[in-house]
Order: structure tokens, then C-alpha cells, then sequence
């Protein structure tokens, strides 16, 4: 089995891959931060819900997706910014809207794991993790 050298982007395209396939829900290996960004995405409404699952190795983070009447993802598009061989980081000055208040930026701050719109009101600055629309 290999590892997984960026976790977060591993996180990021299974729930992508889910969306793709229609499936209802999708498994991931947990760790606090995706359980952070987990929790902002599901108070976004961009999913469903999410579950701990304690299996005897490591916690699973299993994600609920959110379609609309028309079987529509919730989420149309998922990147990631700051990667293992390239940080990004942004000042508290340049946070923007994304898409037009549509999409969100989760950012780590010193204040935790925020989106764009949070960090702005706590004028914080921090690395951007992904965005998504």
C-alpha cells in the first residue's frame, strides 16, 4: 500500500470522484483537519453530513453528499491551492470573495481552520487550503 504524500488533496478528490460517480457518500482516512474542513463545508451547505466511524486502526471520516431535485452536486468544483511544494499564503488585506460570495476559501489561520469570509471578520491572514465552488 503507498502512502498518500497530501492527504487533504487525497480528501479532495474523493468526495470529487463521488460527486462524478452519484454516490451518496464517500470514505476518508480522518484527521482533525479534515474534520475541520469537513465542518465548514457542511455549515456552507456544499454537503450533506459527515460521520466519525471508529474502526480499530484509524477514525474514518465518512462524508454525506448534497445533490439537489435535479440531481445536481452541491459542489461544481473543488481545488486545492496550497500544495506540500508550493505554500500559499495570504494577508489578511487580500483576503477576496470567491466567485462572488458563491464560493468559499478555507484557510489556516493562527485562529484555526476558517473560510475567507471568517478570516476577513477576524482579520487574519493564513495558508489557503482549497477552494470551493
Amino acid at each position: 500500500m503507498s502512502r498518500v504524500s497530501d492527504p487533504i488533496s487525497d480528501m479532495l478528490t474523493r468526495i470529487r470522484n463521488a460527486i462524478k460517480a452519484s454516490h451518496l457518500k464517500t470514505d476518508i482516512p480522518s484527521s482533525k483537519m479534515k474534520l475541520a474542513i469537513a465542518r465548514i463545508m457542511k455549515d456552507e451547505g456544499f454537503i450533506k453530513n459527515f460521520k466519525l466511524i471508529d474502526d480499530n486502526k484509524q477514525k474514518i471520516l465518512r462524508v454525506y453528499l448534497k445533490y439537489n431535485t435535479d440531481s445536481e452536486p452541491a459542489i461544481l468544483n473543488m481545488k486545492r491551492i496550497s500544495k506540500p511544494g508550493r505554500r500559499v499564503y495570504i494577508q489578511a488585506g487580500e483576503i477576496k470573495p470567491v466567485y462572488n460570495n458563491l464560493g468559499i476559501r478555507i484557510l489556516s489561520t493562527s485562529k484555526g481552520i476558517v473560510t475567507n469570509k471568517t478570516a476577513k471578520k477576524l482579520n487574519v491572514g493564513g495558508e489557503v487550503i482549497c477552494e470551493i465552488l
